[in-house]
């Protein structure tokens, strides 16, 4: 089988691209830029230059695909707004990949999209949804809340930094889950026959909410955070703002998003029929604590390492070359 990935650079892309061919599927992935992404290559990935904005690459890159995962997104810094990429690239994609005759799709959502048609990227998501399944396809939809990865960024470095760790609102709990548990599920929907043309929640062991998360990151850091709490207002005023501005729109629709991790309203499904569908172990599933805890066991030991070679640096330099002689 040969499979497809689109954003196979990205942060679940790459976990999907590296399952894939670890379990021996022929892998092509669809990139901008082949230099940036010569890490898949030299995992024994095959690369194809293209972009989702351009479905004439689509249609080359597409050629002796049996199966596509769909694991791309826009970016704040992309050209193009999200409705060019995640919806009129998404839907040019799907097209390509009917005219090719494609066996399978997985695409990646978030969890409860249609419960937000006023956020941009949750409605742009409902909308590939419903076009992918109305589309003839065999698809299988993974409907996911949030990347573990994230949280080193958002959380980690900041407290480790001694930086303000930013929180909005009222916190929604999140079932957090790491990637490369999540793209577990993915490559085995593609084995697993009652996975197809259904839809699937994709959830951490459990959900967490920001507070839990800065205490989680303290005890294991043994560093206070320095918490900024940021009212929604302020949020919506600065995303009015940014709307006035074409460089900000991108920005603008990602800020939107803040309205659901604001909103106090749970990121979160049970898992337990999911785990007996796709026929996987829950207790191989990262837990959030395990996953933080071997970050900082590994960043802190960096930090001793650097500390001690700093302090054998300085007592070098204090060393005078010259021997004292008596008289």
């Amino acid at each position: 089988m040969t499979l497809l990935i689109i954003g196979a650079s990205g942060t679940l892309g790459r976990q999907v691209a590296r399952r894939a061919i670890d379990e021996g599927y022929k892998v092509r992935c669809l990139v901008r830029s082949p230099k940036k992404a010569a890490f898949l290559k030299e995992w024994g990935a095959e690369l194809v230059r293209g972009d989702l904005c351009d479905p004439r690459t689509l249609t080359v890159a597409l050629q002796g695909a049996t199966a596509v995962i769909d694991a791309s997104t826009s970016r704040p810094t992309d050209p193009f707004s999200i409705k060019r990429v995640d919806w009129e690239g998404k839907v040019s994609l799907i097209q390509a990949a009917v005219a090719t005759g494609v066996e399978r799709f997985i695409f990646f959502s978030v969890l409860n999209a249609e419960k937000y048609p006023q956020v941009p990227l949750m409605e742009i998501k409902r909308c590939t949804e419903l076009f992918l399944a109305e589309s003839g396809l065999n698809y299988t939809i993974l409907s996911l809340a949030g990347f573990m990865q994230g949280l080193i960024g958002q959380y980690g470095i900041s407290i480790l930094e001694g930086q303000p760790v930013w929180v909005t609102g009222e916190s929604s709990p999140i079932a957090y889950m790491d990637t490369q548990d999540i793209a577990k599920f993915a490559i085995r929907a593609l084995a697993v026959k009652e996975t197809e043309n259904q839809t699937f929640p994709i959830m951490g062991t459990r959900a967490w909410s920001a507070e839990e998360i800065i205490k989680l990151c303290e005890r294991l850091s043994g560093k206070e955070a320095k918490v900024t709490r940021m009212p929604v207002s302020v949020l919506r005023a600065m995303r009015s703002l940014l709307r006035l501005f074409q460089w900000g729109w991108n920005i603008a629709d990602r800020l939107a998003f803040t309205e659901v991790l604001a909103s106090g309203i749970p990121l979160n499904a049970p898992m337990d029929e999911v785990y007996k569908v796709f026929g996987l172990d829950p207790n191989e599933t990262t837990t959030l604590e395990a996953y933080l805890q071997e970050y900082f066991s590994r960043i802190m030991k960096k930090l001793k390492e650097l500390d001690y070679e700093k302090d054998k640096t300085k007592k070098q330099k204090q060393r005078t070359p010259f021997k004292k002689t008596s008289d």
